[in-house]
């Protein structure tokens, strides 16, 4: 299993940016996927996730009404699209597989850095 997190970077306060989190090694329609996050000195947070038909979404109340999660099962990928981004949005953001089925583990992707400042 591989989960490849792309798209971090710098941004200014109130800008947008589009996080990819490329699956591999399972059948990752069969999925609920979910994004995480850290920032520094701070535990590890529930972002956002989403059934594995993208049919239903889940946020933290941080994250809703700014960032949208999605899928496309197609391309094996799930996606978190960030609007109006602030500076405490700064932090590493996790791809994450949980476990689903009995004797297989939970994955977690390396992580892609999100910086916000001016």
């Amino acid at each position: 299993v591989q989960l490849v997190e792309s798209g971090g970077g710098l941004v200014q306060p109130g800008g947008s940016l589009r996080l990819s989190c490329a699956a591999s090694g399972f059948t990752f329609s069969r999925y609920v996927m979910r994004w995480y996050r850290q920032a520094p000195g701070k535990e590890r947070e529930l972002v956002a996730g989403i059934t594995s038909t993208g049919g239903t979404t889940a946020y933290a109340d941080s994250a809703k009404g700014r960032f949208t999660i999605s899928r496309d099962n197609a391309k094996n990928t799930v996606y978190l699209q960030m609007n109006s981004l602030k500076p405490e949005d700064t932090a590493v953001y996790y791809c994450y597989r949980p476990q689903m089925y009995l004797g297989e583990s939970d994955y977690w992707g390396q992580g892609t850095q999100v910086t916000v400042s001016s």
